[in-house]
């Protein structure tokens, strides 16, 4: 009989992430045969323990969805925002899927929603150095040296960015490409060098591309790109 932490079976189930598990699990809403959990590294049974959460029960066999959709403006990166629209909502399944990695607000573009908890870790953390990518407008002609320091690194708070790859579109519009993402990085980034972002659009992630899909629209990844993604993550 092999026993895993609580919060790792509800990742692997697809029920959330492994972060979103710990913080159901302290927060009361994950039982385990009937008994409340609220301590982090608890272990079960995954083939004879009943686990539930908010009620419902969880189990290893659910089917993995990937969905990749072109987030519009003013829509929150959530499964939950009183008052506000979340991207959640723009998927129309019966399943739980959560957002991988985070667009703002006032971002749009591709971002990848699954109920697949093993790869939110892989995808989003910046030691496994996937690529995203994204078509930036400025308020202001920026200049070659701007361009420059973002592909060296800019310093925030007391770190600098990881080197990244800049290529000039226009004279308010380039492409760049990261290997990480800290909160509002290229916003912040471009405001550090004296500008501002009057658009920021994500158009790949990985291998994905978001091509010719329509913003607020949203499609199941194909067998290859699945495959592919996988693949990518090390992950079967």
């Amino acid at each position: 009989m092999t026993r895993v932490r609580l919060q790792k079976f509800l990742s692997e189930a697809g029920a959330c992430s492994r972060r979103q598990g710990e913080a159901h699990i302290l927060a009361g809403r994950v039982s385990v045969n009937g008994k409340v959990i609220t301590t982090l590294g608890t272990r079960i049974d995954p083939d004879n323990d009943a686990v539930r959460l908010d009620g419902a029960a969880v189990t290893r066999t659910q089917r993995h969805i990937y969905v990749m959709l072109n987030k519009p403006q003013g829509v929150v990166t959530s499964c939950k925002h009183r008052g506000e629209p979340v991207v959640t909502d723009l998927v129309d399944l019966p399943d739980r899927l959560f957002p991988v990695g985070r667009l703002d607000k006032g971002s749009t573009g591709l971002l990848l929603l699954t109920n697949d908890g093993r790869i939110h870790h892989r995808l989003s953390h910046p030691s496994f150095d996937h690529e995203k990518e994204y078509d930036v407008t400025v308020q202001r002609t920026i200049g070659d040296d701007a361009l420059r320091s973002m592909a060296e690194g800019v310093l925030l708070d007391g770190k600098m960015t990881r080197p990244a790859r800049v290529r000039r579109l226009s004279a308010k519009r380039f492409r760049i490409v990261l290997m990480e993402g800290r909160n509002r990085q290229i916003r912040r980034m471009v405001q550090t060098l004296g500008n501002r972002v009057a658009r920021l659009h994500r158009i790949r992630v990985a291998d994905l591309k978001l091509g010719g899909l329509k913003q607020g629209a949203w499609r199941h990844l194909d067998q290859e790109e699945r495959k592919r993604l996988l693949a990518q993550l090390k992950l079967r």
